[in-house]
């Protein structure tokens, strides 16, 4: 049984279902809460007191305000009453712990629709049923788990009978009132003003606390830990591996200078109400110049500065889907990667099923390249050479092919249930050659897909093995080009001997099948979900980092695993280690190795 803490952020595919798309019942507003413009709703970059206004029970689990604050409280015809204050109450419920799957506008991606001409239909007791118990399809038991009040699942299951009130657009000025530099550009240092071996720095995201801390790979120690936006979801680096990118769930935007004597904050912003991606530039030339954040709401990016985070130019991802031609008001940004082919961003948008290739040569003449893929885009990752993305459209059981190079869509691949590849695995197969794999949320089954259209095109684009791992519920892959292991978590299965332990495969011996590693019984750190999640090289490729995700009050830990022997290496262990998740290595992230 997932915990909140695990369910609510991390990924918004994990809760999984059939998603269609379709219109949506008139609302009759009948009565208008006053609220202020959206740059006021929203915390500001810094100085500010921390989510004011905000009730005591979120800040005590450091959520971000609702996106929805503010918006109208309306009456749908046939749904039952509720009331003003409920409705706000059903608001921040739903923003925190539904919206990831079903859209803010409650039209469905990797969960399905929960508009009125669905919802009202199935009645108040059919869905509370639903909400109380969950379903085999990835609908969490909210009731039973205890996550919700048999007060509050009869109030969403009056909500959801509702029109959702729709929030706030977020402007460029929205985003200058909350844009600041920290350290300015001019007063930053010119040369790296620690000994620190930068190259072998992690980057780990403490999500319900609301910061990274940064862990010095060779002494295992923590360097600092930065108040950040709300459960971040990556890190990126600069091309040069000065500038550390943090995105949190809240859209924050942290900008960290790695030079600095004691590494930290030198600008950061509020790029929307929720997000997920960032991104910077990497073609020659262009180095470092941009970077790239997209949100979840509203829908759409933003162009910045890469040394301020100034924002520069919004473009929003409205439009058409993929499939049926059909208008949708709220694609969201997943996955951003930099081409080294073109200077260009490839910018997933999950809704519409499109990959956008923006180039950023001159952004006030913006030139776009739309391709079509399949709907539901999420998470991917670069093959080898760095000429192909290969990303997921989860919902379609899908991996999308884009060639960077000539700008084009390459294939659609069928894999297992809901691929979630992180950024996927590079290795070299002994009978198939390059190859490429994913793993995933739906089922045990993990795809692995030739690469090589020059040397092995009989191979290319194809599912040349399906691997087995221990059980659906899969967040990320990963191997290392010094490495002949492949590690694969299970950090969402429903069994916690499956969650609290990762497998491995020989990459020289795919056939021998799989070994089993209880990671969390390393971590020894007590009662807890003890989730595992991520492996993470260290730069020498010699090294397997994993974090043991305990619940906000418990203790979690880092298990680091020697890779060439199978055997536990070390074990994290700090105070300040609250909800570890993501690892991004510096030099792995900085050059696209996995």
């Amino acid at each position: 049984m997932l915990s909140h803490s695990v369910r609510a952020v991390l990924c918004p595919c994990v809760l999984a279902a059939a998603a269609v798309f379709l219109p949506v019942t008139p609302a009759v507003a009948v009565e208008e809460t006053k609220s202020a413009p959206a740059a006021e709703q929203a915390k500001p970059a810094a100085g500010a007191e921390e989510h004011k206004g905000v009730e005591k029970t979120e800040r005590a689990y450091e959520g971000a305000p609702s996106p929805v604050a503010g918006a109208k409280h309306v009456l749908t015809p046939g749904a039952p009453s509720v009331t003003e204050e409920e409705f706000e109450h059903a608001k921040k419920i739903f923003f925190q712990r539904c919206a990831g799957c079903h859209g803010v506008l409650r039209k469905g991606a990797t969960g399905k629709p929960l508009t009125p001409d669905i919802t009202q239909p199935k009645g108040t007791d059919y869905l509370k049923v639903f909400i109380n118990f969950g379903s085999p399809a990835g609908m969490p038991n909210w009731g039973t788990s205890g996550e919700l009040t048999a007060e509050e699942v009869d109030l969403m299951a009056r909500y959801v009978q509702h029109d959702p009130p729709v929030p706030p657009e977020w402007s460029m000025e929205d985003m200058k009132k909350s844009w600041k530099e920290v350290v300015p550009r001019a007063k930053r240092p010119s040369k790296p003003m620690n000994t620190l071996n930068l190259d072998n720095l992690f980057s780990v995201t403490l999500r319900d606390a609301g910061q990274i801390a940064l862990i010095d790979g060779d002494t295992k120690e923590i360097v600092n830990v930065i108040k950040t936006g709300y459960a971040v979801h990556i890190s990126r680096l600069s091309l040069s591996g000065r500038y550390l990118y943090v995105i949190g769930r809240d859209a924050r935007i942290n900008l960290v200078d790695l030079w600095l004597e004691k590494p930290d904050t030198v600008a950061e912003i509020k790029v929307g109400l929720e997000a997920r991606s960032v991104e910077t530039s990497k073609y020659k030339g262009f180095e470092d110049k941009y970077a790239v954040a997209g949100t979840y709401w509203p829908p759409q990016y933003v162009i910045m500065d890469g040394d301020t985070l100034e924002p520069l130019k919004i473009v929003s991802t409205r439009g058409m889907t993929v499939d049926n031609q059909e208008y949708h008001p709220e694609p969201r940004v997943a996955a951003i990667v930099a081409s080294h082919e073109h200077p260009e961003f490839i910018i997933n948008v999950k809704e519409t099923g499109k990959v956008m290739l923006v180039n950023y040569e001159d952004i006030n003449n913006l030139k776009m390249t739309e391709i079509g893929a399949a709907r539901f885009l999420h998470d991917g990752g670069w093959d080898s050479t760095k000429r192909y993305f290969l990303t997921a459209a989860n919902k379609s059981d899908k991996i999308a092919v884009v060639d960077s190079k000539e700008g084009k869509l390459t294939a659609l691949i069928d894999v297992g249930k809901i691929p979630h590849p992180g950024r996927g695995a590079n290795f070299v197969d002994r009978k198939f050659g390059p190859v490429w794999a994913t793993s995933g949320l739906g089922d045990a089954s993990i795809a692995v897909i030739g690469t090589d259209p020059g040397q092995h095109p009989d191979h290319a684009w194809k599912v040349v093995r399906s691997l087995q791992g221990q059980g659906g519920g899969s967040l990320f892959i990963k191997t290392h080009p010094l490495s002949k292991n492949l590690w694969v978590d299970t950090a969402l299965n429903p069994d916690p001997k499956i969650s609290q332990s990762v497998v491995v495969f020989n990459t020289d011996d795919l056939e021998k099948g799989s070994e089993l590693i209880p990671i969390a019984e390393w971590a020894d750190v007590g009662e807890g979900p003890k989730r595992v999640v991520q492996p993470e090289y260290n730069k020498a490729g010699d090294e397997v980092w994993f974090s043991v995700w305990n619940g906000k009050e418990q203790k979690s830990a880092i298990v680091i695993v020697d890779d060439k022997t199978r055997k536990l290496k070390h074990v994290i262990k700090d105070d300040r280690l609250i909800t570890p998740t993501g690892k991004f290595n510096v030099y792995n992230t900085q050059h696209d190795i996995y």
